[in-house]
């Protein structure tokens, strides 16, 4: 599970200080043990939609940590549970929480009120109750909320501190993503792609586009703006959502530059002349641009140097074979996660690629690298590893 939630406070700390003279008088006061603290119930507190609700606010009594009653710094956390129980804490640093059942906000209070945002509420509750998808989420959900307060000296040991009361919020909770969706690839085929036979195994029938550098995909659709920059022919081609249906796809109307999503009867898109061009797809507003650019430099090879071949070469072969020019190249190779490597040409360093790792869900990662940049350190496994010699960008497809 990814983690989305800071390291929990480990420690109530508070400062308990007290007057000093000379003798002590019988009206100085002294440090007891609270017996009880109320957390006081919001006006609202059933059919709470949290979807359409920004935070929820809670407020509560101070508790009396002297006699006679006098300021004391007192800290404060709140838990909340929903399941009713506080047996097992929800440990955000544990890539698994079996049994946990109530959860702990990092945040520590020095006031008697605390505001949270009803996304982190929903996303907690989510943690802990294990929904997986929209169907497992229930139509009500009941959340009961505690407050701990706490004073200690200067050591940080604890010298006085107590639960508050319960409080149950009624809530109707909603699906939320935990981890940020995967960016949404879409794939090329075609007479001017890879191997030119329109099959399905990827890359050397079907390709994946490209994800462009520092863009911000929808959290929740991975859906936003892919790119693949090419050499064309004019033999025709077609774009597809998943290499093995044609459900979802992109193809040509009347004529080039008219394209038409998902129809039946759109034709193979051909370029007019041949040539380097970008192929632009927004998946997010479904709008498809296709526009020649300048030419490239067309490599005799390109090879994968790192420490696992003593930064020697191991080539990578060409994908685009249906064509004139090739800009994609790719390997299989298996790495232990110590070893650093680099994209370069077969021969030379003058051309080299490094930079940074984008890791997928999957295990899988992409980057796009720059000329002399740093290692590239993929965790341990097999991976087959794409890349354009134009664009620089680079995906390690873990297999």
């Amino acid at each position: 599970m990814k983690k989305i939630f800071s390291n929990t406070v480990l420690l109530l700390a508070g400062v308990f200080a007290l007057s000093s003279c000379e003798k002590d008088l019988d009206s100085n006061p002294t440090l007891v043990n609270p017996t009880t603290f109320t957390l006081n119930t919001p006006a609202v507190s059933s059919n709470i939609e949290l979807e359409n609700t920004n935070s929820i606010t809670l407020t509560w009594s101070q508790p009396q940590f002297t006699e006679p009653n006098a300021p004391v710094a007192a800290n404060y956390l709140v838990q909340f549970s929903p399941t009713g129980s506080f047996n097992k804490r929800f440990d955000p640093n544990a890539e698994e929480n079996p049994g946990a059942d109530y959860f702990q906000f990092d945040e520590t209070f020095t006031t008697c009120s605390a505001t949270f945002l009803s996304e982190d509420i929903d996303k907690a509750a989510e943690h802990i109750l294990g929904w997986e998808s929209e169907a497992d989420v229930p139509s009500s959900l009941n959340l009961t909320f505690r407050v701990l307060a706490a004073v200690q000296n200067a050591s940080f040991e604890t010298l006085s501190s107590i639960t508050s009361n319960e409080i149950t919020l009624g809530v109707v909770p909603y699906y939320v993503m935990l981890v940020a969706a995967d960016p949404d690839i879409w794939y090329l085929i075609g007479s001017d792609i890879a191997d030119g036979t329109w099959g399905g195994s990827v890359p050397t029938q079907t390709f994946p586009m490209e994800t462009v550098k520092d863009y911000a995909y929808n959290t929740s659709t991975g859906a936003g703006i892919i790119t693949w920059t090419g050499y064309l022919e004019g033999k025709g081609f077609k774009l597809k959502h998943t290499p093995d249906s044609w459900d979802e796809q992109w193809g040509q109307g009347a004529s080039f530059g008219e394209f038409v999503m998902n129809d039946g009867g759109s034709g193979n898109i051909t370029v007019p002349t041949a040539g380097i061009y970008t192929v632009t797809l927004n998946t997010e507003t479904n709008e498809l641009t296709i526009e020649a650019t300048d030419k490239a430099k067309v490599f005799a090879g390109m090879s994968i140097s790192g420490d696992f071949n003593g930064w020697g070469d191991t080539e990578m072969a060409p994908i685009h074979t249906a064509v004139a020019e090739n800009h994609d190249w790719y390997a299989t190779v298996t790495l232990d996660g110590t070893q650093g490597i680099k994209i370069k040409e077969t021969g030379s360093w003058d051309y080299n690629s490094g930079g940074a790792l984008v890791e997928l869900q999957d295990g899988s990662y992409y980057g796009t690298g720059s000329n002399g940049g740093d290692n590239l350190y993929p965790a341990a496994g097999t991976y087959l590893v794409i890349y354009n010699d134009i664009t620089r960008h680079y995906r390690f497809i873990l297999q």
